[in-house]
């Protein structure tokens, strides 16, 4: 079976892609190898019940996906943005750490991406450039939406401005956001708010280098 076209037909297709994964875990059915069961092993990494009251990275996953099937559509490559959402958290594997009590998965973004390129390279997926470079960006760059609205140190509009995906960001950026437990009508209003600052906010930037190339353009003449 080619796994890879099994799971883009089911996170493009179905309503609730989860289902469709959740029953071939429960089931013995979803391929235990690499690199395939490097998602399957999020099941056994716990997150910080404060910002994941719904449990592991799995099924934080599973309704990342939910969401995001309510809004491929929206995207600019559904098939990319999918397996983004379904690849988002994977950096988590590895960077979970237990620090003063509290889990914590500093870097899960950076990690995230490289172990991203790991996954698509295996399936020589990397010969599609646009999709590779589309997923890999998308996990990168998924943080990105709160450090920018926190302006956290970390934020990073360059990078994210020279991806030209910034419109997608933000939207796996509310499938993060709204794929964990349940929320309030105010909740989900300020996370839709939270997402139209940082589009703001990446446009004031791009508006800003413009006048800055356009001062530089005048000076030289």
């Amino acid at each position: 079976m080619n796994y890879f076209e099994e799971f883009t037909k089911h996170l493009l297709e179905d309503e609730k892609p989860s289902i469709y994964f959740n029953n071939l875990v429960e089931n013995n059915g979803y391929p235990d190898i690499y690199p395939y069961n490097m998602v399957l092993k999020l099941k056994d990494v716990e997150q910080n019940p404060k910002h994941h009251p719904e449990g592991n990275v799995w099924i934080h996953t599973m309704m990342v996906i939910d969401e995001a099937a309510k809004r491929r559509d929206r995207s600019k490559e559904p098939k990319g943005f999918m397996w983004a959402a379904f690849l988002h958290d994977i950096g988590k594997l590895t960077t979970t750490k237990l620090r003063r009590g509290y889990l914590t998965a500093y870097d899960h973004d950076k990690v995230g991406a490289r172990m991203t390129e790991e996954f698509l390279t295996h399936l020589k997926l990397h010969e599609d450039k646009g999709f590779y470079d589309y997923v890999v960006n998308l996990v990168r760059l998924h943080m990105q939406i709160l450090f920018v609205v926190k302006n956290n140190e970390f934020a990073d509009l360059n990078r994210v401005v020279k991806s030209g995906y910034i419109e997608d960001i933000g939207l796996l950026g509310i499938c993060d956001r709204l794929g964990r437990g349940p929320k309030t009508e105010e909740e989900v209003r300020k996370e839709e708010r939270n997402i139209e600052i940082f589009l703001e906010r990446c446009q004031n930037y791009i508006d800003k280098r413009k006048r800055m190339a356009e001062t530089y353009n005048l000076t030289e003449k």
